[in-house]
């Protein structure tokens, strides 16, 4: 049996990604001990990487699951999220999001790379141009629209900005559909398949590797969205639990911000699409080996 000889390059790049591995890591770590650390310990007990007196107490006042005694009692404000609520309008939001702007874009990405219209080059080099447009400068033309459609503080409002494309995922599914292979789309020719047939049967069930690649970063990027959503869905039944956490710090006293609580809430905020991602991470990995390998 040989012996594997000492590579001082690939001991430095496994000591490079241990080091990025545990600053990426650490701070979901602490957020995750704050939020089991009991408040009155949270000044005295910060030098351990594991809480001294775990508890639960935070997590089930933060989902309304104590009485205003026992969550003032445990050093909360008495307040509390309906998170189930601003959970199921968090799914609806980037299910939304998702879902259409996913399939417009793979519509837009597939005319572009197929399709011979006349201005199809400039049209998609504006797309292109949009990347270079920061989202800031379109969020008061955005607000302005949304308000005089009469769309604040309903779902509408909030998903209308996003809903139908934005310009990298036309921009990425388009490459992928001009690496297609056109034999299969003339033979799909030969059987009476036309641009909308042929984009249905054959390059829909072939793209999705890609596809899936777009949702995914399509509804990491909705969870985490803030601004929009507060600005247009500030009332509570239109509330996203990113808006609810930032309501739920200003609820808390002036004088000491309730960390434990708010660590929780945002454990629980993060569950979802860590779930998410442990779910569909392999599939997707699985998907874009095989569309590789075709």
């Amino acid at each position: 049996m040989t012996r594997r000889t000492f590579n001082p390059g690939r001991a430095l790049a496994w000591v490079a990604m241990a080091v990025v591995i545990v600053v990426t890591v650490f701070p979901f770590w602490w957020m995750i001990r704050t939020a089991l650390t009991p408040a009155a310990d949270i000044y005295t007990d910060n030098a351990s990487l594991l809480p001294e007196h775990p508890t639960l107490i935070n997590f089930l006042r933060v989902l309304g699951l104590t009485s205003e005694a026992e969550a003032r009692a445990a050093g909360g404000s008495g307040a509390h999220l309906d998170f189930a609520g601003y959970l199921w309008n968090s799914i609806v939001y980037c299910g939304l999001i998702a879902a259409v702007q996913t399939l417009f874009c793979a519509m837009a990405g597939y005319a572009f790379a197929r399709l011979r219209f006349p201005g199809r080059d400039l049209v998609f080099a504006i797309v292109i141009a949009a990347l270079m447009v920061p989202p800031i400068f379109t969020l008061l033309p955005n607000f302005i629209l949304v308000k005089d459609l009469g769309w604040m503080n309903t779902m509408a409002g909030m998903v209308a900005p996003t809903i139908l494309m934005t310009p990298f995922a036309v921009f990425f599914l388009r490459q992928f559909f001009l690496s297609l292979p056109r034999d299969v789309e003339e033979a799909a020719i030969l059987d009476g398949n036309g641009p909308w047939g042929i984009f249905w049967r054959i390059a829909l069930p072939m793209s999705r590797g890609p596809l899936i690649t777009i949702g995914l970063t399509t509804t990491v990027w909705a969870w985490k969205d803030y601004l929009w959503p507060l600005l247009v869905g500030r009332d509570e039944e239109n509330r996203l639990v990113t808006v609810a956490l930032g309501v739920f710090l200003q609820q808390s006293p002036n004088t000491q911000p309730d960390w434990t609580g708010l660590m929780a809430a945002s454990t629980l905020s993060v569950l979802p699409v860590l779930l998410l991602l442990v779910f569909v991470g392999k599939r997707l990995v699985q998907s874009l080996n095989f569309t590789g390998s075709k």
